[in-house]
């Protein structure tokens, strides 16, 4: 089979390159694993022992894929490859040699789950406070550090990370770092992040180890390189060292993972590392449609940090990109609805033709709902349905229970949530005494005290009589009001509000997003029943779908950007461009963050193939009241001689546009409150002398260039770095890094 049928220049060369350090930079959609397993085919088919050669991906998915796309060209010899994701060759490694490092070969890999219930038994017998020493939180502050190669007797014996620890109130995560380690040595079990760790250790410490695997690895591959951390590319350099036939693939325009440790200094510094790298450039692009790729090359070059190359493509101009305006978030995701029922209908598309793509998990729920509304089928990817993610399925279940009595099922799940101190045994003892006196569930947890004596009975009588509070209130307060004191105080909202990790942060915002929901079906003038009744039976209806054909793949995607990186679809929707939500605020502290969302826009535009539509809303509900939003900086950084506003012809101008610009685009717009720009957090007043960092504390009033004086609430560590949420005079609460944000302490 002639591998290089088909190939373009520059494609055939990154192929027929196999000595010697090589890097590939692949624009979106230039065919790079076309290449990579083209690469490898023609290595085995010049006589390499595929035993020889080690190819790293980041999921199974992309491995399987190219080892299947291998065997079809090279037979079974393709099998004896080492192909696989970073953790899974690492952990064969470890277990060949876990004698050095006193393991034993069949030590067990922690996920997730074990981790956090082997730390929070920790936590618990050491005494500490389990609401400041949060499991996942603590977790996380391990997890970098290793992650970093920093052992938790360098991180002992470090006087910084205990500052960092003091402030953030946690003065014993130290502590905590060694105890878990040496538990889970003391099971045999090593987490994720111990299969990077241990694997350094092992090549660093032992010569021997070290040279038997650079001899065996001729031939390094290593796919998506721009996704790699810290502890990923040292093993890779250490592996490389002897022969240095390494070939790394990727593009940093791509690099959007900075919140999982991936170091996008790896792939920019790469020829600094291996001088005589040769650099192949695959620009190229054979996904989109000419307008697309110029509206993403458009975008991106206003990032500063990036690799040179100019993505091209010889498909046709195609349609323009399209920008529409809508008045609230419930008219965005009903027009985006009716798009796609009118698109399939017109072009006899197919539901699986379609992605929605969006910043945050919590705005999939109008999304969702607009399509159920029209018998559209969809999936969520990365993701529950809306609806079915434990949180919001908790308090619909409280609110449920509220309205019915006998709804046995909502009451099970909430009578010890969050935590009061009725277990499964107790329940199930309340549950015999029902069945024993011919009584409901409910009838005899609110008259515990006729039926059960213990110590639980004063935690079952007080959750009685809040959910007696609860009903009350259903004859005098609309839907959202109920809702939110639901919400309030039966705890939900405080326990999701102090779990400060990525997923507390994520649940919190979904149970926001739920009350938004709550609020619009409120305020809706088509509405007349306002009440939580009325609301519950409109979601019942949602949630209750037919049961999807197992064998039906015909259906909408929906999925944040993040998980939308590899794939590509002919109609693609980028939802919510709108300042502060995309780009996020907390991505707004410095120009490496911001420039790490430009990348996460571009990856998002380059997932359409022939149609892409950016929409965007002038209000929008956040925690429960409806706020102005203004159009996302980074749509004003797309050219617009590519853009087109609803029905409006393109404009043509050759030169790149000003923010100004565009806002003439969309000038009908009658704003409400004025868009301003941030530039960094740079002063304005040449006479703003900043305050060291160190003595912005809790408590103290400090000015800001922008936002005014105001009051520092609290001070946190936000991945090893101090953050601030301070109360602001006027512009209202902010949280600022205090690495970048310039205060001066009054």
């Amino acid at each position: 089979m002639d591998l290089l049928e088909g190939l373009n220049t520059p494609q055939r060369e990154a192929v027929l390159h196999t000595e010697g350090p090589i890097m590939i930079i692949a624009g979106a959609g230039s065919g790079k694993t076309k290449v990579l397993t083209n690469r490898i085919a023609h290595l085995m088919q010049q006589g390499v022992n595929p035993y020889n050669i080690l190819a790293l991906t980041f999921t199974n998915k992309a491995a399987a894929e190219m080892r299947h796309r291998i065997e079809q060209v090279a037979g079974n010899d393709a099998k004896s490859l080492w192909m696989g994701t970073f953790h899974s060759i690492f952990a064969r490694i470890l277990r060949i040699e876990a004698d050095r490092l006193n393991f034993t070969s069949s030590f067990s890999i922690y996920d997730t789950e074990d981790s956090k219930s082997l730390l929070k038994s920790i936590i618990k017998e050491r005494g500490l406070d389990e609401k400041n020493y949060k499991t996942a939180t603590v977790l996380g502050r391990i997890s970098m550090m290793k992650n970093r190669l920093v052992s938790y007797k360098e991180y002992l014996a470090n006087p910084a990370y205990y500052e960092d620890d003091r402030a953030s109130q946690r003065p014993e995560v130290g502590k905590l770092y060694e105890l878990y380690q040496r538990r889970a040595y003391k099971a045999n079990a090593m987490d994720f992040d111990d299969l990077l760790f241990y694997t350094n250790i092992l090549l660093r410490d032992f010569a021997e180890v070290r040279e038997k695997y650079q001899q065996k690895f001729q031939y390094i591959l290593i796919d998506e390189f721009q996704d790699t951390n810290l502890s990923q590319y040292l093993i890779v350099r250490q592996l490389a060292e002897m022969h240095k036939n390494i070939c790394v693939v990727g593009d940093d325009a791509q690099s959007i993972y900075a919140f999982r440790g991936a170091d996008i200094e790896n792939i920019l510094n790469f020829q600094r590392d291996y001088a005589n790298t040769k650099v192949i450039r695959l620009e190229q692009n054979y996904r989109s449609t000419g307008n697309i790729v110029n509206a993403a090359n458009s975008l991106i070059a206003k990032n500063k940090n990036q690799l040179d190359k100019n993505v091209w493509t010889s498909n046709n101009e195609g349609k323009p990109v399209q920008l529409i305006k809508t008045v609230s978030d419930t008219e965005e995701a009903r027009w985006v609805g009716d798009k796609i029922f009118e698109e399939k209908m017109n072009q006899t598309l197919r539901n699986k033709d379609f992605a929605i793509l969006y910043r945050t998990n919590a705005q999939s729920r109008s999304f969702e709902e607009s399509l159920r509304k029209k018998n559209i089928k969809y999936r969520i990817i990365g993701g529950l349905s809306f609806y079915q993610r434990r949180e919001i399925k908790d308090l619909i279940a409280y609110l449920r229970f509220t309205i019915n009595h006998n709804d046995e099922e909502a009451l099970k799940r909430i009578i010890n949530l969050p935590k009061r101190g009725i277990g499964d045994s107790t329940v199930d003892k309340l549950r015999e005494l029902a069945e024993h006196h011919g009584l409901s569930l409910w009838q005899v947890v609110a008259d515990v005290k006729s039926y059960l004596q213990g110590r639980s009975t004063g935690a079952i009588d007080a959750f009685a009589d809040l959910i007696k509070e609860f009903e009350s209130w259903l004859e005098i307060k609309d839907a959202y009001k109920v809702a939110n004191e639901v919400a309030n105080k039966s705890g939900l909202l405080k326990e999701l509000y102090e779990d400060k990790s990525i997923e507390g942060l994520s649940r919190y915002e979904n149970v926001q997003e739920l009350l938004n929901a709550i609020k619009a079906f409120v305020d809706n003038p088509d509405n007349e029943d306002k009440s939580m009744g009325a609301f519950l039976q409109e979601v019942s209806l949602l949630t209750n779908a037919d049961e999807d054909d197992e064998g039906d793949d015909d259906k909408v995607t929906l999925m944040t950007i993040h998980g939308s990186k590899g794939l590509e679809f002919p109609f693609v929707f980028v939802v919510g461009m709108e300042e502060n939500l995309f780009p996020s605020t907390m991505m707004l502290g410095s120009m490496k963050d911001l420039e790490e969302e430009r990348r996460l826009f571009y990856v998002a535009i380059t997932r359409a193939k022939s149609n892409l539509i950016l929409t965007y809303t002038t209000t929008r509900y956040v925690f429960g009241k409806l706020q102005n939003y203004e159009l996302s900086r980074f749509v004003g950084e797309i050219n617009p001689k590519y853009l087109q506003k609803n029905n409006e012809k393109p404009e043509r101008s050759d030169s790149s546009a000003s923010f100004s610009t565009l806002r003439s685009l969309v000038s009908n717009q009658n704003r409400t409150t004025q868009y301003t720009k941030i530039q960094g957090n740079k002063p304005t007043d040449t006479n703003f002398t900043p305050s060291p960092s160190n003595l912005v504390v809790e408590g103290a009033r400090v000015e800001h260039s922008k936002f005014g004086a105001g009051t520092v609430k609290k001070v946190e560590i936000l991945s090893g770095d101090r953050k601030a949420v301070i109360a602001f005079d006027e512009g209202g609460e902010k949280t600022l890094l205090l690495s970048f944000a310039k205060l001066k302490v009054l």
